[in-house]
């Protein structure tokens, strides 16, 4: 039962051992596409649009506009 306790408290420690407060100046940096795990996120946008300037329906992104490509 012992060791339950000390099994549970170890994981806890290592669950809270990532959490870190982020200050307001820190925000920015990490909601950059950059930041992301794409290989390059850039690309990805941009392959994005095309794909709905080309297609003229919006995929779930978010994004708003037609088909035109003008926005």
């Amino acid at each position: 039962m012992k060791r339950i306790f000390v099994v549970a408290a170890v994981t806890l420690g290592f669950a809270l051992a990532g959490c870190a407060p982020v200050k307001p100046y820190q925000r920015e940096m990490l909601s950059k596409p950059i930041m992301t795990f794409q290989p390059d996120p850039y690309e990805d946008v941009l392959d994005l649009h095309m794909l709905e300037a080309r297609e003229g329906a919006l995929g779930g992104y978010g994004s708003a506009g037609g088909g035109c490509g003008c926005n």
